[in-house]
């Protein structure tokens, strides 16, 4: 049997737990299938346990889901990827835990995946561009990301919190019921600006400051002039340090992606920006920005052809695994 007959029947099952969402993917070289669930709490942040707690809850029915939505069984599977990291303690020890457990039970070999490069790679896989520079803005991570041969290097990122994480923390101060990005955007439509921080440094960005001066300035302004603000000042300082990346890279292309990029307020910055610069710009569909499996199934499988594999008994979390280290 030719090589080109073995690849078709190569079948990877993805595994995401490394935040509020547990999502399942298969991909077999040709088609990509994803199911998903997300913890959403009230009033307060993600606690780790009560995700873990939701993600083993709803795993069985979301695994009976997805083989059925791609017609497999699990003897159909040939590998089983997972994020390793970076995440969330709990969850991220949940996922794990579970594809050792799948590994062991069904006798397939394990394919570990960093979270931030399966955002990267399905983004590309998505948006068809080749050598893009990558934006990637997540809830714990802001970064400006390229790709060599060596690997991937990071030229810019947050010094203190990430963006998904700066909305959120501010939705809650707002006593918002569900503080998620997708509410505040809304909002900001509604609003205009007044003046806040804004700090980038060289091609680094910090967000802390801009949330103590909106939290504060939700005693003096309306509240839809404050989200308009911090989005916008946010926002315009990920353009500039991301515009300086691309003027030192010489790169003709860019690639947005992470669950903070379904913002269409940031897309339309990027592409102004882009324009004098003649670079193309490229986003994912939204049901890949934001945490699925399919992107774990993706990279995966192409870890997978490369012969890229871990022991069962090393399949554990790296709650702090940089996109730039293997």
């Amino acid at each position: 049997m030719n090589k080109k007959n073995i690849s078709k029947r190569t079948v990877v099952l993805g595994i995401e737990s490394t935040a509020h969402t547990l999502g399942l993917g298969i991909y077999n070289g040709k088609k990509i299938t994803h199911v998903k669930d997300m913890y959403k709490p009230k009033k307060e942040g993600i606690i780790p346990r009560k995700a873990a707690d939701h993600h083993l809850e709803v795993f069985p029915s979301l695994l009976k889901e997805v083989l059925k939505k791609s017609r497999l069984k699990m003897k159909d599977i040939d590998a089983i990827s997972f994020s390793q990291g970076p995440g969330i303690g709990q969850p991220l020890q949940f996922g794990c835990a579970l594809a050792r457990y799948l590994s062991l039970k069904y006798n397939k070999p394990l394919v570990p995946v960093n979270h931030c490069q399966a955002h990267i790679e399905i983004g590309k896989y998505d948006t068809k561009l080749k050598d893009p520079l990558s934006v990637y803005v997540s809830g714990g991570n802001t970064q400006i990301i390229i790709e060599d041969k060596k690997g991937y290097h990071v030229l810019g990122e947050t010094l203190d919190i990430g963006m998904g994480n700066l909305f959120d923390t501010f939705g809650r101060a707002m006593g918002l019921e569900f503080a998620h990005g997708s509410v505040l955007a809304k909002m900001a439509l509604k609003g205009k600006y007044i003046k806040l921080p804004y700090s980038v440094k060289g091609m680094n960005i910090v967000f802390g400051g801009m949330l103590t001066a909106s939290i504060r300035a939700l005693k003096k302004h309306k509240k839809e002039d404050v989200v308009y603000s911090m989005m916008h000042n946010a926002f315009a300082s990920l353009v500039e340090a991301s515009e300086r990346a691309l003027c030192l890279t010489h790169k003709k292309e860019l690639l947005l992606c992470g669950g903070v990029a379904q913002n269409k307020m940031l897309q339309e910055m990027l592409k102004k920006m882009l324009k004098p610069h003649k670079a193309g710009f490229g986003v994912p569909r939204n049901e890949y920005n934001a945490d699925n499996g399919a992107m774990i199934a993706f990279l995966g499988y192409k870890q997978f052809k490369k012969g890229i594999t871990i022991k069962t008994e090393k399949a554990l979390p790296r709650q702090r695994w940089r996109v730039d280290k293997k």
